[in-house]
């Protein structure tokens, strides 16, 4: 009886998973669109949200960038796009690349580009990567140009979500672009090409208060346009300085990613002359700063110097000695043999010694005499030394206490 009715239940359950099954092979078209609906929202996203590991990771190198080139900034190509400094990127087969500058447009507006600098750090420098932000940071002091003259910006504003271009120092065209003002302070009579910051030879410069604040502030990453052109940078040999020697044919492009054409403006000459590098890229390649050598080495040296300066704490033993020397025949031994002294006599001898409180005006008056000793003065002298033990004698002065007694009789 039972057999029967639990066929009978269990007939339907295949039944409903087939049903489910059918319903959900039916869903499935639905479900994949709107997980790529999805992707296609997030991807715009991702590329403009902050990313900390992207603009806080650097590589490090054992050689220091070339000097930055010289060459003009290229028109603005339209409103609403900013400036961003050409810079020198690494690679680990070809060593230091050349990225043109080039105008893109802000993530938002209000914000502003910092653009990254090299810095000197324990033997090698490390690559600081820029950042899109609501104020202009620290960027090592680098005269990039064009408004970045190593402190804070100079080529523009924002004026509620309008960019207004400062035309003193950016190459504008003022009949298409009419959100333009002159301020002339903000040019930086700097000749400096150099692009580095710290170690010998880069920018001595050093973030203020003010730009710590804003080091604190919320940050974006390059945008996809300033990736590209990185990227492309990259492809191109010519670009690298072991072919170009720090003057590349492409300084800076009007848009990114081209690099031809009417946009595309060349370098004059290079900041300072090239010099070739010692190693290959893949020797100056460096994981992580050095300087744990040193540090390892100047913690050796404290570990010796406690023992040397144990030393003097016997000598104050031995200068305490000299005082027992008059009894003793020669006084040079317990400087010659710190040890050999307190083993002679007893250990009851030391309290004595220390009781007598005639000694401590002796052992004061005896430090010169056994710097003399030490300088191997004449026994002749030393003679004089032991007499006074017979001056000693006069000890006899005790009947000196006659006179109270003649004062009683007085």
């Amino acid at each position: 009886m039972l057999e029967p009715n639990f066929a009978r239940l269990a007939l339907p359950v295949p039944r409903q998973a087939h049903g489910h099954e059918e319903n959900t092979m039916k869903l499935s078209p639905v479900v994949r669109l709107l997980a790529f609906g999805f992707l296609l929202l997030m991807i715009p996203a991702v590329l403009s949200s902050p990313s900390s590991a992207q603009i806080g990771i650097g590589i490090s190198v054992r050689i220091g960038p070339p000097a930055l080139p010289v060459y003009e900034q290229p028109i603005c190509p339209d409103a609403g796009y900013l400036w961003t400094p050409g810079y020198w990127a690494w690679d680990d087969d070809d060593g230091y690349y050349w990225v043109p500058g080039t105008w893109v447009e802000a993530p938002e507006p209000g914000l502003l580009w910092t653009p990254g600098y090299w810095g000197w750090n324990d033997g090698v420098y490390v690559w600081n990567a820029g950042y899109w932000g609501p104020h202009v940071g620290f960027y090592g002091g680098i005269n990039y140009g064009f408004g970045y003259g190593g402190v804070g910006f100079g080529g523009g504003e924002w004026r509620g979500g309008t960019f207004f271009y400062n035309t003193a120092v950016m190459h504008v065209d003022t009949v298409h672009i009419t959100n333009v003002y002159v301020n002339r302070t903000v040019i930086v009579n700097n000749n400096s090409h150099v692009a580095f910051n710290g170690g010998q030879g880069g920018v001595a410069a050093r973030p203020t208060a003010q730009e710590e604040t804003y080091s604190r502030e919320p940050h974006r990453a390059p945008v996809a346009a300033q990736v590209q052109q990185a990227h492309a940078a990259r492809q191109n040999k010519a670009l690298f300085a072991s072919n170009n020697h720090g003057a590349p044919a492409v300084a800076a492009t009007a848009r990114p990613g081209e690099f031809s054409g009417a946009g595309v403006v060349h370098a004059k000459a290079a900041g300072a002359p090239y010099h070739a590098p010692a190693i290959s890229p893949k020797e100056a390649r460096a994981s992580a700063p050095a300087g744990s050598r040193p540090a390892s080495a100047e913690g050796a040296k404290p570990a010796s110097r406690p023992a040397e300066e144990a030393r003097p704490a016997a000598h104050p033993e031995s200068a305490a000695r000299p005082a027992s020397a008059p009894r003793g025949e020669t006084a040079a031994r317990p400087a010659a043999h710190p040890e050999s002294a307190p083993r002679s006599p007893s250990p009851a001898a030391r309290p004595e010694n220390a009781a007598r409180p005639d000694s401590a005006p002796r052992s004061e008056t005896t430090h010169p005499q056994s710097e003399a000793k030490a300088k191997s003065v004449p026994p002749a002298r030393s003679a004089p030394h032991a007499q006074p033990a017979p001056k000693a004698k006069p000890a006899k002065p005790a009947p000196k206490p006659a006179p109270p007694k003649e004062e009683k009789k007085d």
